[in-house]
């Protein structure tokens, strides 16, 4: 073994962590390049010293987005910065969610656990309930290892500062898990003083907002509605073309803040130290996306761009959880991987694991109650609805005033006029068990639970939710049957309240036109006593009063506040 004797002073350097290690490289470089003129090698003398510096990490989560990205096929979409990042490094085909929402998927990839293990299921819930032990942050276990924790960005709209867990939490301060309860060390922007930095971004601008209408007309090149592909369970209509158009938009706004986010990383001159990854934090705010557990609402894009550590094009079709980036993320920086994860490595390690199924679960959202779980193979997906009486489209409230396309289907359905295939999603209830094959029914389209010739198929796929459940303590299902989803949120009120008093608006939204529905919930949403419904009906069963899981939060606050962002990352 090569040893290298160095002066105390940099031996002591070397116990105190990753964050000491870059300083101490950067003495070694400057003393052993010194030597090189005498004949020393000055790189194989520093390695040797210091051995492989741990990378700097940056994570961006697009919110609220399929894979809806030029790189994956998407028709009518540019997206030159992601497609150059995939062709830099490697895009994976089968990344799933945990969840289809976005709280209890991000409470399950900031603790690399699912959400169903942790009591995080319900959206946003269990906000002052501390995480319980051993169970911690994946940033506890980073800054531990050196890392400087860092959330958001100044090049991105509203800052990406946004953390939505379902445990007790704060963006920002030290975390004990008992008195203490913060997840980053800083926020904003990285600089080359911070690494080994880990950099969390969200990019909110494709999550549903007022600033959609704003960014398509400030778009050089908006998306043509001609030139879009609407999937087989959409009508065809203007409206809904237009609304798909103008989310395309915002995809490209996207992609801008992305190229502005690696151009700072070469700025700086940590491209060759730094591994970026990006993905969606859950399926496209359409039809049967987010809040859903079909493919196009837990199937997500990932790209990483990693120089030196990720072979340039490569494309990997195996099996992959957003909870499987978490470990990842720890793996790279060298940190702990606590026992209790259910995510694995698959970066910075030589041969990952990849897994056979990915499962994933959908419960409580705002005043919905729900509860499916999935199993998701290559080639076929089981869902198991434990609900059956709940519908796909439900009167929830945030749906109502941010999804013009299922007001358009609502009325076509009246007036007879969808086909079978745009049917699906409009169905009364859900049927008990669905079963896809994926290879000959990509949309899902056709359920095959009840076809005599899948029956061994079914029975796997079941084998394999009853493998899961074996070694998995569900809180979802443990708590069914007695939940009580919280009523009153901000959306509820908004809708009752444009009713009341601007009627007129409300035809507009049921026309189907994109209209800025945030501005109503700040103009009718105020907070108002929680009223009890026990005994109302939501297909079946009663969402009373406040989650049984603990206090909840805002059910459809303001996703984040655009500010000055939006003129940042104009689109190109």
């Amino acid at each position: 073994m090569l040893r290298c004797q160095l002066p105390p002073v940099f031996s002591g350097l070397f116990r105190l962590g990753a964050q000491s290690l870059f300083v101490a490289a950067t003495l070694i470089a400057t003393m052993v390049s010194a030597g090189a003129a005498n004949g020393d090698d000055s790189e194989s003398a520093t390695e040797a010293a210091t051995g492989p510096l741990p990378p700097n990490i940056i994570w961006i989560m697009a919110e609220d987005m399929g894979l809806d990205l030029e790189c994956y096929g998407q028709a009518g979409v540019k997206t030159p910065n992601l497609n150059q990042m995939a062709k830099e490094g490697a895009i994976y085909n089968r990344t799933y969610c945990a969840n289809p929402i976005c709280s209890p998927n991000r409470s399950s990839m900031m603790t690399g656990v699912h959400q169903t293990l942790i009591n995080a299921h319900h959206h946003r819930s269990n906000r002052d309930l501390p995480l319980v032990a051993p169970y911690k942050p994946i940033t506890s276990y980073l800054r531990d290892a050196g890392y400087t924790c860092i959330l958001g960005s100044n090049l991105v709209m509203g800052k990406g500062r946004k953390t939505d867990c379902n445990f007790k939490h704060r963006p920002i301060g030290p975390y004990d898990g008992v008195k203490k309860f913060g997840l980053f060390d800083k926020q904003n922007d990285f600089t080359a003083a911070d690494q080994p930095f880990f950099n969390q971004i969200q990019c909110v601008v494709t999550h549903r907002g007022d600033w959609w209408n704003q960014v398509r007309q400030e778009s050089k090149h908006p998306v043509s509605v001609d030139d879009v592909k609407l999937p087989p369970w959409f009508a065809d209509t203007p409206e809904i073309r237009y609304d798909w158009a103008v989310y395309l938009d915002t995809v490209e706004y996207m992609d801008n803040e992305v190229g502005m986010i690696l151009k700072r990383v070469k700025d700086e001159g940590l491209e060759n130290n730094t591994v970026v990854i990006f993905i969606a934090d859950n399926g496209r705010c359409n039809l049967r996306g987010k809040g859903y557990l079909h493919e196009s609402g837990i199937h997500v894009p990932m790209i990483v761009w990693a120089p030196g550590r990720v072979e340039p094009g490569s494309v990997i079709d195996e099996m992959v959880m957003t909870t499987d980036i978490s470990a990842s993320v720890l793996k790279l920086a060298g940190a702990e991987l606590p026992d209790y994860l259910t995510g694995r490595p698959i970066l910075g390690v030589e041969n990952p694991e990849y897994r056979q199924y990915v499962r994933s679960a959908r419960d409580i959202w705002d005043e919905i109650d729900e509860c499916s779980r999935s199993v998701t193979t290559k080639k076929f997906t089981y869902i198991k609805n434990h609900m059956p009486e709940v519908p796909w489209l439900t009167s929830q409230a945030y749906l109502e005033i941010n999804r013009p396309a299922q007001h358009v289907m609502r009325r076509l359905k009246a007036e007879g006029k969808l086909t079978a295939n745009e049917l699906t999603f409009m169905a009364d209830s859900k049927p008990e068990e669905e079963l896809y094959d994926l290879t000959k029914d990509p949309d899902q389209l056709e359920n095959l639970a009840s076809n005599p010739e899948y029956e061994s198929v079914l029975q796997e796929m079941r084998g394999m939710e009853a493998d899961w459940q074996s070694t998995h303590a569900d809180q979802g299902l443990a708590d069914l049957g007695n939940r009580h989803p919280e009523i009153g949120l901000a959306a509820e009120r908004a809708v009752e309240g444009v009713k009341e008093h601007a009627p007129e608006l409300w035809d507009r939204l049921e026309s189907g036109e994109l209209m800025e529905t945030h501005a109503w919930m700040n103009k009718y949403g105020k907070r108002r006593a929680v009223q009890s419904m026990k005994g109302a009906q939501n297909g079946g069963k009663s969402n009373a009063g406040k989650s049984n899981t603990g206090k909840k939060n805002e059910g459809n606050s303001r996703p984040g506040n655009p500010g000055t962002g939006k003129k940042k990352a104009a689109k190109n």
